[in-house]
């Protein structure tokens, strides 16, 4: 019996390592997505600075050690400092006034230590929309898809616009579910040849008409980015962002193959917490760095503010989630990975992790910042 289901479990190795070309195939062989999948794809590198910005050290006590947050049930609180190392955590880093309050690292993980995005690199694909715009290659907001995607053409989608894809109100018929195998999202995640796959996508309901979550939308979005541009979404993102954050480590962008790759747009961006902690602070500071106005003013504003127009969700703006109406915002991925913006009191919070750990980290977040500016 055991020599039967040896037979069955080889077979199996050898039928996931000849499918490793195709979607199924290579979902069987890297098993379910973690922060490791920087590993398991091609990728494009972004080059560390040679001038890196450092924030302040603060001195002093610790301020975990004063923190007590709710558990998962509400019953009881306990101190931050010890909730994190059993919360799935590997960074977690806060950031006042471009000073470091605490930083801590988490089952072997380091500063220099990468940890895959997911979804927080939608809100990159974003502000890639937004360097667009203000140099003219997309010309609104209001611009139909189709006028940079003329394959739509031969879809239902032709009155899709660019502020549709940004909201999340296209309407599309495309499934957000990463352990289908079959499902349109593990299709753009595991497969390749993604603006192929932009192709024969149809209408869901109306666009405009209901917020509806989906990872095509960011796809299309850095696609239209190529597309008017001319450039790749890592060279893009380099020459008008990355390259002026002063980010200290070498990050990269995944992508759907190695030859002539495109980047997976509404995720997969591969870096360390301090350097995503940089992008935060670019829109904390309205698209302005060290004097340079990398993105208008104007589009962070109109990213990360509440719209219940047309459809929209007042929780969630340009590729940004709205945490809530007092004006925080946050770049949020898969397994609990954070960039939480808090304006009010010019902190930042970057929390990375293997894993949720049952943690509502949004209201760990707000009252954290809460207990740090009584």
């Amino acid at each position: 019996m055991r020599r039967i289901h040896l037979q069955f479990w080889l077979l199996g190795i050898i039928a996931a390592t000849s499918l490793s070309g195709c979607t199924i195939g290579r979902m069987l062989v890297y098993n379910f997505s973690d922060i490791h999948d920087y590993k398991r794809f091609a990728s494009r590198p972004l080059p560390a600075s040679p001038s890196p910005f450092l924030f302040h050290e603060s001195p002093g006590e610790d301020i975990l050690e004063k923190i007590e947050v709710m558990v998962p049930h509400g019953e009881r609180k306990v101190p931050l400092d010890s909730l994190l190392p059993h919360s799935k955590t590997v960074a977690f880093l806060v950031i006042r006034n471009d000073s470091i309050l605490c930083e801590r690292y988490f089952q072997g993980y380091e500063k220099h230590s990468w940890v895959a995005s997911f979804s927080m690199a939608k809100s990159y694909t974003s502000a890639l929309v937004g360097a667009a715009l203000a140099e003219g290659k997309i010309q609104s907001v209001d611009d139909l898809a189709v006028n940079y995607l003329p394959e739509l053409n031969e879809t239902n989608l032709k009155d899709l616009k660019i502020k549709h894809l940004l909201e999340m109100t296209a309407g599309i018929r495309h499934a957000e579910n990463y352990f289908n195998p079959f499902a349109g999202v593990a299709r753009l995640y595991y497969g390749k040849h993604l603006p192929k796959q932009i192709r024969g996508l149809k209408h869901r309901s109306p666009a405009g008409s209901e917020f509806r979550y989906q990872s095509v939308a960011t796809q299309m979005l850095g696609e239209i980015v190529v597309r008017a541009t001319g450039k790749d979404l890592t060279s893009y993102l380099n020459e008008k962002i990355w390259s002026h954050l002063g980010t200290e480590y070498p990050a990269s962008w995944s992508l759907d193959q190695a030859k002539n790759g495109r980047e997976k747009a509404f995720s997969s961006i591969n870096a360390t917490a301090r350097d995503f902690a940089k992008f935060g602070r670019l829109y904390l500071n309205k698209g302005k760095w060290s004097g340079n106005q990398l993105l208008p003013e104007r589009w962070v504003d109109e990213s990360v503010k509440i719209n219940e127009t047309e459809g929209s969700a007042w929780y969630y703006g340009y590729q940004w989630w709205i945490m809530n109406r007092q004006g925080d915002y946050a770049a949020q991925g898969h397994l609990g990975q954070f960039i939480y913006v808090n304006p009010k009191h010019n902190t930042l919070i970057v929390r990375l992790g293997k894993g949720y750990g049952k943690v509502k980290w949004h209201a760990v977040f707000a009252n954290l910042i809460q207990q740090i500016n009584p």
